[in-house]
């Protein structure tokens, strides 16, 4: 992948943007990046993490990967929990390469997908000229 595509930054402890009123916790999902000559896709690890519980966003170039986590509710008593309950955040910078119009996402079982391709550079057309 180049790096012009999507810039990735270290994984560290996630921070909210703003300052938080709350004390909540803020995990960073794990995520594994993959390009083609058509487009990047993205798939970020969020268990636990509903359709309604996701915002993905894009503003001034920066895709933001954010997911809410709620308490579990299983009928029974509780043995062992190991998901805790809480947020997702990740950031990137997209690349102007990137058809931001065309960005799509997908949430399977826990996996968010999120599809980026790639602009089509303008090809060579011939104009026609009309009379008049």
């Amino acid at each position: 992948m180049t790096t012009q595509e999507l810039k990735v930054q270290g994984k560290k402890a996630a921070q909210p943007g703003d300052e938080a009123t709350k004390n909540e916790t803020y995990f960073a999902p794990h995520v594994d990046i993959y390009e083609t000559e058509r487009k990047v896709t993205v798939v970020a690890e969020m268990p636990g993490v509903t359709v309604e519980g996701v915002d993905l966003s894009l503003e001034d170039n920066i895709l933001t990967i954010q997911g809410h986590r709620a308490p579990s509710e299983q009928p029974g008593r509780t043995i062992l929990e190991e998901y805790e309950t809480g947020h997702y955040l990740r950031r990137f910078t997209v690349a102007e390469t990137i058809d931001q119009e065309k960005i799509a996402a997908a949430l399977v079982d826990g996996v968010l997908t999120v599809h980026l391709p790639k602009a089509v550079p303008a090809q060579p057309r011939k104009i026609e000229v009309r009379l008049g």
